[in-house]
């Protein structure tokens, strides 16, 4: 369960773990968003024709994970063997920390696996890292 406390928490202290491996260095994490659709019902016979609103499927964005390449192939490996065929699914926890290093919220990402893989551009007259980008799509996630 997060901690609570007056200040908010600052965003530049996570760790990422796969499968319970924890993967160093990335200088970015976007969380994903939940949506509830809407669902529309009206019974036939309803005196109105205003619409009753019921929840409806739950639906999760993409986990996408930023990161200095630095020669590690983990990530496009997992991503290759996807796209191969082999649906290898993991548990991802993103572990958000407080100024002392101590954990203060967890989101668990259930079952998941990468969609999507890209490599920054490159160019000789740049002077920017070359950036890694995965995304995962997944079944469910659970702040804790």
């Amino acid at each position: 369960m997060p901690t609570v406390r007056d200040d908010p928490y600052l965003n530049f202290n996570f760790l990422v773990e796969l499968d319970g491996d924890q993967v160093a260095g990335f200088s970015e994490v976007e969380l994903p968003e939940g949506r509830i659709d809407v669902v529309a019902y009206r019974d036939g016979s309803d005196k109105t024709s205003n619409a009753r609103l019921l929840p409806g499927r739950v639906e999760f964005g993409p986990l996408v994970l930023r990161r200095g390449f630095t020669g590690d192939t983990t990530l496009y490996d997992w991503w290759h063997s996807v796209s191969q065929g082999s649906l290898d699914r993991r548990d991802v926890v993103v572990t958000l920390l407080d100024e002392t290093g101590e954990p203060v919220a967890r989101w668990h990402l259930r079952r998941a696996w990468p969609t999507k893989y890209a490599s920054s551009d490159l160019n000789a007259l740049g002077n920017d890292v070359v950036i890694e980008t995965l995304e995962l799509t997944h079944e469910g996630i659970e702040l804790r």
